[in-house]
């Protein structure tokens, strides 16, 4: 926990995700806004204010919440899941350069994520670079899959993985 975050804030964030109607969000955006209105700047306020705005679908507004949260000093594991949710607003808005530079940085800091490791691949396949797409979903399985199946085919789906990242970082660098 960190300086912006109390075990009050903590539990006020908490019960507005209790209270939360993905069908309705908008009594979770006032929740949150009103809550900002009381921690103003505060970068856990202003992530849950752009996820409420993004599960309503209102990305451009999310964006903007989330950037401020980043800029703000968001961290841990929160950081994380904002990179995530940042990363999947600016591919949702056809922003794929962008999205795949949040998520690149997520999946640098957060090397562990299984979620962002997927979302990246989402954002990849968005892109049109199914090949680094399938790659990173492979090497996904490869390392997470530990059933007798998968794991005997370990070295085949690594390298096959290896093959679709060298075949995506030709076509970036037009080597086709």
């Amino acid at each position: 926990m960190t300086h912006f975050q109390t075990p009050e804030l903590d539990a006020a964030i908490r019960e507005g995700f209790r209270n939360r109607d993905r069908d309705n969000m908008q009594p979770t955006i006032d929740y949150f806004r009103e809550l900002l209105a009381h921690h103003p700047g505060n970068p856990f306020v202003l992530y849950e204010v752009g996820g409420s705005y993004d599960t309503a679908g209102a990305e451009e507004r999310a964006r903007g919440y989330y950037e401020q949260a980043m800029e703000g000093g968001l961290e841990g594991d929160t950081l994380r899941r904002c990179l995530l949710q940042y990363g999947s607003t600016l591919r949702n808005l056809g922003l794929f350069d962008e999205s795949l530079t949040a998520l690149r940085r997520a999946r640098a800091e957060f090397p562990e994520s299984d979620s962002v490791r997927l979302f990246l691949a989402l954002s990849l396949h968005a892109a049109s670079r199914s090949d680094a797409a399938v790659a990173e979903l492979l090497e996904l399985a490869a390392d997470r899959i530990r059933s007798e199946d998968v794991t005997r085919y370990e070295p085949a789906l690594r390298g096959n993985a290896a093959h679709l990242a060298e075949l995506d970082r030709r076509s970036a660098d037009g080597d086709t």
